[in-house]
């Protein structure tokens, strides 16, 4: 009786410890199992916030990317429009040059003398005009081209001198008599000379 009691008892610890055993065991298991999972969601949300930072990162980087382009094309805009500014700056400083010397070159005048006017006759018609105070012929051209002067032909420059002071050039141009008109080249020498007429008409009409 005594031994079946004891069996029993012994049974009973045996199936307790078991239990106990396997209680522990499959405790373990599941920690163990929660632990991974842990670790699995650690890894799978430090993954994901690398993934972030990358992105981010890379979207920074594309939008830096695209500011220094934009910076770029910007500046390349400005640069162009600059470049048209002085181009049409110095087309227009080229038209106004051009503008300046046709109506230097076209522009008829009647003025006094000068040594330095003589090289007018580069670009058009210089003529010397002899005249005195006295004489009667010479006050009726210069009257009339004086009240001619807006319609003096273009490019012609008439030049008056007085007949009783230049000697040094009566001398050169082999000038006699007052009213004597003389054309020069740039270099002040001699191409035509005539004396008399009292229009402007009829001086242009000896010019060649």
């Amino acid at each position: 009786m005594n031994k079946v009691i004891l069996g029993a008892i012994a049974v009973v610890i045996l199936g307790g410890g078991f239990y106990a055993f396997m209680n522990s065991q499959k405790h373990a298991q599941m920690e163990e199992q929660a632990m991974m999972e842990k670790q699995k969601m650690e890894m799978e949300e430090k993954a994901m916030m690398e993934k972030e930072a990358m992105e981010k990162e890379a979207m920074m980087q594309t939008e830096g990317e695209d500011a220094m382009m934009k910076q770029d094309d910007t500046m390349m805009e400005k640069d162009d429009e600059a470049m048209m500014k002085k181009d049409e700056a110095m087309e227009g400083d080229s038209m106004m040059k051009k503008e300046d010397e046709t109506m230097m070159m076209k522009k008829g005048s009647y003025e006094t003398y000068s040594a330095s006017k003589i090289a007018l006759a580069e670009k058009g018609d210089v003529v010397l005009f002899f005249k005195a105070s006295w004489c009667p012929t010479c006050k009726a051209l210069d009257a009339d081209i004086k009240a001619n002067a807006g319609s003096i032909t273009e490019g012609l420059t008439i030049l008056e001198l007085n007949y009783d002071t230049e000697t040094a050039l009566k001398q050169k141009y082999g000038v006699t008599t007052q009213h004597t008109l003389v054309q020069v080249d740039k270099d002040g020498t001699l191409i035509t000379k005539w004396s008399g007429g009292n229009t402007l008409a009829s001086l242009e009409a000896k010019v060649q």
